[in-house]
């Protein structure tokens, strides 16, 4: 690490210098403390009992090695404010860290894990020219080896789960929420205490390291969720780290997020620096295939509203770091949840823009849920909620998401959502699936989705496996793996996903019908979907030029769906 990058929040590689690393005569401890008046390391090697750390460089980092110091040491730097006063901090560039409520760094090695996905790494891209079908996951509740809370499997344990089932539903990636150490479950990840420290909950850094690598050899990516606004308020981790506000807004206007945590101050050079140092730390070491930053709107705009303005420095942070992991990992893929209408997030930082591969279309996922909870007698007047998206399409390289946000809350599941009783809820769903991977953009759908579950999300509870065992339930679960599968095999619906070309409408002026036709082209290929959200069967002509023959590829009203078709009953001719 290079002080003056470091400062100037140009580095990357931080966390190489900082934190504790094993050395052949034993572990050097680094903390950066510009404000303290000293400061000492505490460990269990040590009794727990002060051992000083030394001023080093230019007097704002302190240091020590201890001899003692192996892998799974515990420690803790006392940082005293003045004299007498003092708190017991973890550490903010620790490699693991104890499960809370306890609060402790633990000393870990970076390289006691080979890897042996070299094939992949060498393979990957960004699947902008690719399909990109996202399974986003909750470790701790997707299966759970008991009932309680706090029962949780291993990555290693997951990873025999997980990896099967992703790959047998027919995606190709999954998202995993945050893993950085957190004290509340119940934030899940998104108000972390350890930045470099994935959590205990489910193992060691070597363990989660095995799981990427098990996904990497059944050929799913993995993207990671990272989250460069704000960080809990708990006084052992980052919050007045060193008695001042050294990572955060020394004033409560802007230095509060709506959330609770303390917001990050990323026109500190120090802050950027620890902030892409974190993000490159994951895709490095932990061969990490993207990271998806969360509530990038709150970087953007001050507080994450438009009428205060600009927050320029956040934004040249994003800028600067994603024009540099780009530079670090140029297949990787780095996605945007946003919800603005900010220009250029995607466009390359290089040209002005923000530097991103991906952002979430969170108006699609919003005009879509709001139509499908309609009922169809009012649909007509709603109609044209289902092209808005198309009409800013081509602004943003964009990612359609049915994410966790759209589970929890009181917002009810997405099956929930949709319009009727129990049984009349199926039918829609299936209709907005089969809209969702005919329409351009990249598709990420929430664990539990696929299964037609009503239950919110509850992070102690796994998903309601049990659910398959009824007959609605599973043909519509294999609805969705078929769905996945056709999407994977065919290019017209993702090789041309950002050119105009591959995409058009057929219809989309059937107000009083409720249909809609569009047709997508790639790879050689042209797909034509037609859909009816009416409620109620319709002739529809469909005019296809030049088609010299038709395949009916798949019809969300097939009997092996739960719909009313027998499969195969369809006779297409051309027009």
């Amino acid at each position: 690490m290079e002080l003056l990058d470091f400062y100037t929040g140009r580095s990357f590689d931080a966390y190489k210098y900082l934190g504790a690393h094993v050395e052949e005569t034993g572990t050097v401890f680094r903390t950066f403390a510009p404000a303290a008046q000293r400061v000492a390391l505490i460990a269990a090697c040590t009794g727990w009992q002060e051992l000083p750390m030394e001023r080093t460089g230019d007097g704002n980092f302190w240091t020590c090695r201890v001899a003692e110091a192996a892998p799974g040491t515990m420690y803790k730097y006392r940082i005293y404010t003045t004299e007498t006063d003092f708190i017991d901090h973890c550490d903010p560039y620790g490699f693991g860290m104890e499960l809370r409520p306890n609060t402790a760094s633990i000393v870990r090695r970076l390289d006691g894990y080979t890897f042996s996905d070299g094939g992949w790494m060498r393979a990957r891209t960004d699947c902008k020219a690719g399909p990109l079908n996202i399974y986003e996951v909750h470790l701790g509740s997707f299966k759970k080896p008991g009932n309680a809370p706090d029962s949780w499997y291993t990555y290693r344990e997951i990873a025999e789960r997980l990896v099967p089932y992703v790959k047998e539903q027919g995606y190709n990636y999954i998202e995993i929420m945050p893993l950085g150490e957190y004290p509340s479950d119940e934030s899940w990840g998104y108000q972390a205490t350890g930045f470099f420290s994935p959590t205990a909950r489910y193992g060691t850094l070597d363990e989660l390291k095995y799981l990427v690598d098990a996904c990497h050899r059944s050929g799913i990516g993995v993207l990671l969720d990272f989250v460069p606004v704000h960080f809990a308020v708990d006084g052992y981790a980052l919050a007045r780290y060193d008695g001042t506000a050294l990572y955060e807004y020394p004033h409560a206007d802007v230095g509060s997020s709506e959330w609770g945590s303390c917001n990050f101050m990323h026109s500190r050079g120090e802050v950027r620096s620890f902030l892409q140092s974190a993000a490159n730390y994951w895709l490095e070491e932990f061969h990490i295939d993207g990271l998806r930053m969360d509530a990038i709107s709150r970087m953007i705009y001050w507080q994450g509203d438009p009428a205060r303005g600009v927050n320029g420095a956040a934004v040249e942070f994003l800028r600067g770091m994603n024009r540099g992991l780009k530079a670090l990992h140029p297949t990787a893929m780095l996605c945007a949840e946003d919800s603005t209408a900010y220009p250029g997030v995607t466009e390359p930082a290089e040209a002005g823009g923000l530097g991103f591969d991906y952002k979430w279309d969170m108006g699609w996922m919003n005009d879509t849920l709001d139509y499908f909870r309609t009922a169809p007698e009012y649909r007509s007047r709603d109609y044209h909620k289902l092209t808005f998206s198309m009409a800013y399409y081509y602004g943003d390289r964009f990612l359609l998401p049915l994410s966790h946000d759209e589970n929890v809350h009181g917002k009810a599941t997405v099956l929930q959502k949709m319009y009727g009783d129990y049984a009349g809820k199926f039918p829609q769903g299936r209709a907005l699936y089969l809209y969702m991977y005919a329409h351009p953009g990249k598709k990420l759908n929430f664990m539990g989705g696929e299964l037609g579950q009503l239950r919110e999300w509850d992070e102690k509870r796994e998903q309601d496996w049990m659910l398959l065992q009824y007959p609605i339930h599973d043909a519509f679960n294999r609805m969705m793996r078929d769905l996945n599968r056709l999407y994977l095999w065919h290019p017209a619906l993702w090789a041309a996903d950002f050119d105009p070309a591959g995409f058009c409408w057929i219809d989309c002026h059937q107000e009083e019908k409720c249909v809609y036709a569009l047709e997508r082209t790639g790879g050689g290929e042209r797909i034509a979907a037609v859909f009816n959200f009416s409620d109620r069967a319709q002739d529809y002509a469909l005019k296809l030029p030049g088609a010299a023959s038709l395949e009916v590829l798949i019809d969300s009203d097939w009997d092996i769906y739960g719909g009313r078709k027998p499969r195969g009953a369809d006779r297409l001719t051309p027009r």
